[in-house]
């Protein structure tokens, strides 16, 4: 089987990132964003979907976190659409509900080629650990906007912001674990009518 992994650097005039991801790892992660909050919760992506990250990120952070948290939605992206290739053998599609407490989140995804976000999350705050818990958006945007997936996040209930959040993540994780997986019945063909993804 060829190896499913890429690492990617992506360097802009506010950040400067380097990331490499394995789809097929053992959930080891190496992560330093600059954003505690973040690294905890990319941290819920390798735990739980069993995807080796590493990552490394120096951001204007001084000014805030949005370019960073962006970037590195952007960088992740990318490197997964590099690790996924041509896409034969995989499931497609995958979904979990993930509950943490009394926080329940859905999480379905497509591997589809096509860029999609729908993200439903209402926070009850506006910040966890000094993060902007609007950033969560823009990190997803940026990956589905470059990984080419479609992405649908709802956060069902919740009362505390961190566990509304680490619940997306837990189901995120699932979720793109099971897409990626190769099925064995698919046999290396396009999980698709069109021939294509």
């Amino acid at each position: 089987m060829t190896a499913r992994r890429a690492d990617v650097v992506r360097n802009t005039k506010e950040t400067q990132i380097t990331a490499s991801v394995n789809l097929d790892g053992t959930g080891v992660g190496h992560l330093n964003t600059g954003m505690p909050f973040l690294d905890h919760m990319i941290d819920q992506i390798v735990r739980h979907g069993l995807i080796d990250i590493s990552i490394h990120c120096t951001g204007d952070t001084e000014i805030d976190d949005h370019h960073s948290a962006e970037d590195c939605g952007i960088t992740l992206g990318q490197a997964f659409a590099q690790a996924i290739g041509d896409k034969k053998g995989i499931r497609r599609y995958g979904h979990a509900y993930t509950p943490l407490d009394e926080a329940l989140s859905r999480v379905v995804v497509d591997i589809s080629g096509r860029p999609g976000l729908e993200f439903h999350v209402p926070f009850t705050r506006a910040s966890v650990g000094g993060f902007d818990v609007d950033l969560f958006y823009e990190f997803f945007q940026g990956f589905v906007n470059h990984a080419n997936v479609t992405l649908h996040i709802d956060n069902l209930r919740g009362r505390n912001t961190h566990h509304q959040v680490e619940s997306v993540f837990k189901a995120f994780a699932r979720a793109l674990r099971q897409a990626v997986e190769l099925d064995p019945r698919m046999a290396g063909q396009t999980p698709s009518t069109k021939g294509s993804l």
